[in-house]
């Protein structure tokens, strides 16, 4: 008898314990916000997953996203002013589950053409809550029109609560005010990334995508902090280079 359990039981357990495992003192945000979407795209029927983070002025703000179409999607909403699912499920704190965008996207009229521009038919938004405080929203979204069944938006909401407490919660951080700086310098890491990205794409000849995926890895392998190999690549050639070779390793 095969008492191995299921391929998704398997990558359920090791995305939990991998989260789990960033609960600890100065563990990087911006890390484990990648990895949440990461993960959500391979546990979840999605093609795309980001990450929104509320900022010390009550703004929100782009964190992570798993490709090109989910950042091109949360920014659409951010820096438009066109009100999409992502910033209603922040503000009421409950999640938004459009199914199909052309048919019941008339509520965000242009993120909905703008999703169906991109290729993007269907959009599950679930807020990122601690007890009563919602502090950002988990953006998910299909190539397909479908819908979420009770047990993916049971297992999404407990990947997005899982992560809000690894952002919220690290050990030694007593003061609201120290869990402000330390958020906001995982935002403020994020448009260095962005730039890191740029870079490797343009020396490598690589989409953005691709270019992420070698920063990811390069940090991982080597035990960086993903920020701080950020900060390296954009003025340290040697270190671009290195990151760039690890495609034919």
């Amino acid at each position: 008898m095969n008492t191995r359990p299921p391929r998704r039981e398997r990558a359920l357990t090791e995305a939990l314990v991998e989260m789990a495992d960033t609960l600890v003192a100065d563990y990087d945000v911006v890390d484990l916000s990648h990895r949440l979407a990461a993960h959500c795209v391979d546990l979840l029927p999605v093609a795309a997953a980001g990450l929104l983070l509320i900022d010390e002025h009550g703004d929100l703000r782009m964190l992570a996203s798993s490709n090109e179409q989910a950042r091109l999607l949360e920014l659409f909403q951010l820096e438009t002013d066109q009100h999409g699912p992502s910033l209603e499920a922040f503000h009421t704190g409950h999640p938004v589950l459009v199914d199909d965008l052309e048919s019941n996207g008339r509520r965000w009229p242009a993120f909905a053409f703008e999703a169906r521009r991109q290729g993007i038919q269907a959009a599950h938004v679930l807020p990122l809550r601690l007890r009563a405080e919602t502090v950002g929203a988990l953006s998910l979204f299909s190539n397909e029109v479908t819908s979420l069944s009770e047990d993916d938006q049971r297992l999404g909401q407990a990947l997005a609560d899982v992560a809000t407490i690894g952002i919220l919660q690290q050990r030694a951080l007593a003061r609201s005010e120290t869990v402000i700086e330390q958020l906001q310098g995982a935002l403020n890491s994020r448009v260095t990334i962005e730039q890191a990205k740029g870079v490797l794409a343009e020396r490598g000849g690589i989409d953005v995508d691709a270019a992420f995926v070698l920063l990811r890895d390069y940090a991982r392998a080597h035990r960086m902090r993903l920020s701080d190999l950020a900060r390296s690549v954009g003025v340290d050639r040697t270190v671009a280079a290195d990151v760039l070779q690890r495609r034919s390793g």
